[in-house]
């Protein structure tokens, strides 16, 4: 269900995945994991929905058929990741919504690496929040919720009391786990696929504005 125009949604904090959700990485994921999918004899295609939103090691561990030493390869495929900036682009919308919040209420869960995560947002002008989760700060990736509890932790509240934008099926359900309301970005799947799952989504950040009130914040789209 899409969220509408007009409704509001309260919470306390603001997750945010980073590929998908703030930034658009899809050029260059294409180009390095199409390349790797094509070295292991897989379909791209059919690779990407499951892979999409997951750690790299884990990604690598599911499908990597000839890898010998999974994390040598993840490391790999982060290097040639981070080096690739051509055609990122910031998620429309993002920056704006980010810098109307205060900078203790928003935090970054993202299955990248922390210098991936970090080339990425400063490629696309985002700031480093003070609460960043990223590959290293879990033993378990997406689906797994515990990145989202710490996240949620970082900045002080319970999960039930924040919003997760996700893009990613394996994102999305770790923001559930974690009891946490969720939003999906339209971005990496259809909207009607995130209708056919019962997601409440979004096409961008565009038209997202925020309200605070207190300890909350309310979430309005225009």
């Amino acid at each position: 269900m899409r969220f509408e125009k007009g409704r509001t949604l309260t919470a306390r904090g603001f997750l945010f995945d980073m590929d998908g959700t703030l930034v658009d990485s899809g050029p260059v994921v294409e180009r390095v994991w199409g390349k790797w999918a094509d070295e292991q004899g897989l379909d791209f295609a059919g690779l990407m929905p499951v892979a999409h939103g997951r750690r790299a090691i884990e990604t690598i561990a599911m499908f990597g058929k000839t890898v010998l030493d999974i994390e040598a390869e993840a490391r790999r495929l982060e290097e040639a990741e981070r080096l690739d900036i051509d055609g990122l682009s910031e998620i429309a919308g993002a920056r704006a919504l980010i810098a109307a919040l205060p900078a203790d209420r928003w935090a970054i869960v993202t299955s990248a690496d922390d210098s991936l995560a970090r080339t990425r947002l400063g490629a696309c002008g985002f700031p480093i929040p003070k609460v960043f989760i990223t590959a290293e700060s879990v033993e378990q990736g997406k689906p797994n919720p515990r990145c989202y509890q710490l996240g949620a932790e970082g900045i002080g509240f319970d999960p039930k009391d924040c919003f997760v934008f996700e893009d990613a099926d394996a994102g999305l359900a770790a923001g559930r786990a974690a009891g946490a309301q969720v939003i999906a970005v339209a971005s990496t799947q259809s909207a009607d696929n995130l209708d056919r799952k019962g997601e409440l989504w979004i096409p961008d950040m565009a038209g997202l504005r925020v309200v605070l009130d207190g300890e909350w914040i309310h979430l309005t789209h225009d």
